[in-house]
């Protein structure tokens, strides 16, 4: 994890330096007032939207708390949303581009299921039980077959019929 840290400073000149350059070209394009007030715009539609967002985020979890749900992909929605909507705020044609593309739904659904999944790596099976509830498991029949494990892998789900374990493969709700 901390090895990963060291590289913010570099993507963030970076990000700088990419913002000011699309800056540059959509002013000598449109013209500098015309980049100016896009960038003001979209920063605004950005706090607009980053309080509509939070407030979205809120009542998802207390509604699936509520409802004695898992809240895991509400809060996981809302975290995509509050991302977008403060990509939007910052001041930057590159990042209100970004962010907008995370509000739009199946860009968004497809953010959000990444990030479930990187949640559901770094934490236990057990947690990520918890958050984003029972997992569909698809039961093979025939013999097991052998796989290689490399390196040891974070807790692995066993599917147990009749005091048996069988092999098994997690399937994703909606997915085939």
């Amino acid at each position: 994890m901390r090895r990963g840290l060291r590289f913010v400073p570099l993507a963030l000149l970076l990000t700088v330096v990419l913002e000011l350059a699309v800056f540059v070209a959509v002013g000598r394009a449109l013209g500098f007032g015309a980049a100016v007030l896009l960038v003001f715009a979209a920063s605004l539609l950005g706090l607009v939207l980053l309080r509509r967002e939070g407030m979205r985020a809120w009542r998802g979890f207390r509604s699936a708390a509520t409802a004695g749900q898992p809240p895991g992909r509400q809060v996981t929605d809302g975290l995509v949303g509050l991302a977008g909507a403060l990509l939007l705020a910052v001041p930057g044609l590159v990042s209100g581009l970004v962010g907008l593309l995370l509000l739009v739904p199946p860009l968004r659904r497809l953010a959000r299921s990444g990030v479930q999944r990187t949640a559901e790596r770094r934490v236990s099976s057990m947690v990520a039980g918890d958050l984003f509830g029972p997992r569909t498991v698809r039961v093979r029949q025939g013999a097991p077959q052998p796989t290689p494990q490399p390196t040891p892998q974070p807790e692995q789900p066993v599917v147990v019929d009749g005091g048996r374990a069988i092999e098994g493969e997690i399937i994703e709700p909606g997915r085939h």
